[in-house]
């Protein structure tokens, strides 16, 4: 075989450690000392959401993912490292928002 050998690279993501979230920006602090921040209408879900149900999270999946309950949300760390947004489709998300202001 002639030419430049093929190297497998496999990236190792750091753990979440602190996350905070304001009325614009969703913020992670990561273990390797990072901090990744990201408008917060990249996740509608917590863009709807109030104040105290966006405060309410859990760092989940061994520290790779964070949950909030009452918006049924997950965000994984590798979609935050790469820069992706959500990807709920409009009519789901519009279901949700539908669903999330008769429980309010």
């Amino acid at each position: 075989m002639n030419g430049t050998p093929s190297a497998v690279v496999t990236l190792t993501l750091p753990r979440i450690i602190h996350v905070l979230v304001t009325d614009d920006t969703l913020s992670v602090d990561l273990e390797d000392g990072r901090t990744i921040s990201v408008p917060i209408g990249w996740y509608p879900r917590l863009a709807h959401g109030t104040p105290e149900e966006r405060a309410h999270f859990q760092i989940s999946g061994a520290g790779y993912g964070i949950h909030w309950p009452e918006l049924d949300e997950d965000i994984g760390i590798e979609g935050l490292v790469l820069g992706k947004r959500s990807t709920e489709s409009p009519a789901s998300f519009e279901r949700w928002l539908q669903q999330h202001k008769k429980q309010g």
